[in-house]
């Protein structure tokens, strides 16, 4: 029961952000950022993923509300998929307890690609940055199922997610983030997955006016029990063009055997 008020609260949230907001509509932006991760997350064997997210964002005065929509490319033995934009170790070891009922690790490498899960997140400033306080953001995203799980590019479960999303200038070059959350994993036929928390930590200096380069250490829980928790650095650059153009770029590098070993990724954001 708590759980299933927990993800009605959650679709709540994220169509009720539009409604919260009182600001006045500013803009829309369209973004694609196509991202390359390998990593064998501890199977000994890589799974490489291809994941292309086209971004459709309504801002407004105090928050926004985003559509994304990818396309994926996996190359894997299927022990891996994205879940929630990022990929995560579905399977147990072999001889491991949990994760896949009846199954383990398997080692024959297939090809899938295709449309991955849309995802519908909202977010509603609740608070304003001040000299003592950080700016803090409300988060409320939905997971919906449109992958084909039979491929390996998702679940096939809907999940629900909240968040909090905190940032707070230290000069007029540096600043800092912190973002916290928790996601209700659907329950998928012949799997145990755990629902996922999730934290990173972040540090970002402008080197210009338009050019800022970050830092972040990541970690999110994994979804099989007795699996190790995904950790990764990423760094990222993002670089204002013009008023209408962003370009970003980013390089991941893991921690640990449920992130990948690395990742790349780079992407332009138009808005208008």
């Amino acid at each position: 029961m708590l759980r299933k008020k927990a993800i009605l609260l959650g679709i709540i949230v994220v169509f009720m952000s539009p409604v919260l907001v009182f600001g006045v509509v500013e803009t829309w932006e369209v973004g694609v950022e196509p991202s390359f991760t390998s990593g064998d997350y501890g199977t000994g064997t890589d799974t490489d993923i291809t994941y292309v997210p086209v971004t459709i964002r309504r801002s407004f005065g105090d928050g926004d509300l985003s559509l994304i929509i990818p396309y994926i490319h996996i190359e894997s033995t299927q022990n891996v998929t994205i879940v929630g934009g990022s990929p995560n170790r579905i399977k147990k070891a072999r001889g491991g307890g949990g994760g896949v009922v009846g199954t383990s690790v398997t080692t024959r490498r297939t090809t899938e690609e295709g449309l991955g899960d849309l995802i519908l997140q909202g977010r509603y400033y609740v608070l304003e940055e001040t000299e003592v306080l950080p700016l803090i953001g409300l988060i409320g995203r939905i997971k919906f199922p449109t992958a084909d799980e039979d491929k390996g590019l998702g679940t096939g479960e809907l999940d629900v997610g909240f968040g909090l999303e905190l940032s707070k200038s230290f000069s007029e070059e540096w600043e800092g983030y912190f973002d916290v959350g928790y996601t209700f994993i659907g329950d998928p036929s012949g799997l145990d997955l755990r629902d996922q928390w999730y934290y990173s930590l972040g540090l970002g200096h402008y080197l210009t006016m338009d050019l800022l380069v970050s830092a972040y250490y990541e970690e999110w829980r994994a979804l099989v029990a007795g699996e190790p928790n995904p950790r990764d650095l990423f760094f990222t650059v993002n670089y204002n063009f013009s008023q209408e153009i962003e370009f970003t770029a980013g390089l991941m590098l893991g921690l640990s055997d449920g992130a990948p070993d690395y990742g790349v990724t780079g992407g332009i954001r138009v808005r208008f």
